[in-house]
């Protein structure tokens, strides 16, 4: 074999190997893109898009970024009257971005000057965060009783007791196909096929039972549903137009208009509710009735306690209350 042909042969192989290699960097920024939910990235891109505006606006470098420069900005973002939760969730996405090109995070409270400021901050501001009322078991049923007999009503029906009874998150109730349903003689078996902490897909299931009451029994509320909308796949909870006609998918913010919507027509303050609501009002109805830790983690899917004993903290606020048992 001539000297060419042996290095035509070594330039091809050459070729060949930066072109594997090439798809294979190509393949792991694609995996790493998909390490975070898709909502999560969004919003992070928003949180980096102020941080390198306000830069630009200083003439500062945003990437790689200065600790002084990230320690001015949320010392600007405190003095604008952000909140503690929203300055936080700027420096995650400040580090996220910094890690992803290959450098060091600017925005890590190890910088003593990030540290001490953030701490400043904390300490001026609180860190206690707005959170939505739980709509608790006597909040839905007032719910309940003003969705009207028609098509939009079932529907509107069935969603409030499946979110209430499964404790979903409003992501999750709305992305149920009908395949995800399995009736079963104790109730509902519900796939969730994908959640918030669960971004592997790996999957789980819940148990909805049969309830006393017709009315407020979230497995005849759902069969009613289906009987009168004659969804035979797809969406379980499709949009309705005003018309009655059934369209795609529901968006996790209609989950929050449909709790606010009968929130006011039961006379509660609107604001005060919203998709989370059902959520955080199973967990809470839950530990008032005096629910095990462990049973109500498996019914919400928390991974950590700890936010499963705020609820039970507050669901034991008077049930265990120390002043109305000394006799007053």
């Amino acid at each position: 074999m001539s000297t060419a042909l042996v290095l035509a042969d070594k330039n091809s192989l050459e070729v060949a190997r930066e072109n594997e290699m090439a798809q294979l960097v190509q393949s792991a920024a694609r995996y790493a893109s998909q390490s975070k939910a898709a909502s999560t990235l969004h919003v992070y891109e928003i949180h980096w898009r102020d941080f390198t505006g306000w830069c630009g606006h200083r003439g500062l470098c945003p990437l790689p970024a200065d600790p002084k420069t990230v320690a001015l900005y949320i010392t600007d973002q405190a003095d604008q009257g952000k909140k503690v939760a929203t300055i936080s969730a700027r420096l995650a996405a400040i580090s996220k971005t910094h890690s992803a090109a290959g450098y060091q995070s600017p925005a890590s409270l190890r910088h003593a000057v990030v540290g001490e400021v953030m701490t400043g901050i904390k300490r001026a501001k609180g860190v206690k965060q707005t959170t939505k009322d739980a709509a608790i078991t006597n909040i839905v049923l007032k719910m309940l009783s003003h969705t009207p007999d028609t098509l939009l009503g079932l529907r509107d029906r069935a969603l409030l007791l499946i979110g209430f009874a499964g404790a979903f998150r409003r992501s999750e109730l709305v992305a149920l196909d009908l395949a995800d349903i399995k009736e079963v003689p104790e109730g509902l078996a519900v796939t969730i096929r994908r959640s918030k902490t669960d971004q592997e897909g790996a999957g789980r299931l819940v148990g909805i039972p049969y309830c006393s009451t017709l009315e407020s029994c979230p497995v005849q509320s759902l069969r009613a549903w289906l009987d009168a909308s004659n969804i035979s796949s797809g969406a379980l909870f499709p949009s309705i137009n005003r018309h009655g006609r059934i369209g795609e998918r529901m968006t996790a913010q209609s989950v929050a208009l449909v709790v606010k919507r009968y929130a006011g027509a039961a006379g509660l303050k609107v604001e005060l509710f919203a998709g989370h609501s059902l959520r955080a009002g199973l967990a809470t109805s839950a530990a008032i009735n005096g629910v095990s830790e462990r049973s109500i983690m498996q019914q919400t899917g928390h991974r950590s306690a700890a936010m499963v004993r705020r609820y039970i903290r507050d669901g034991a606020l008077f049930r265990e209350n120390a002043a109305a048992k000394v006799g007053l």
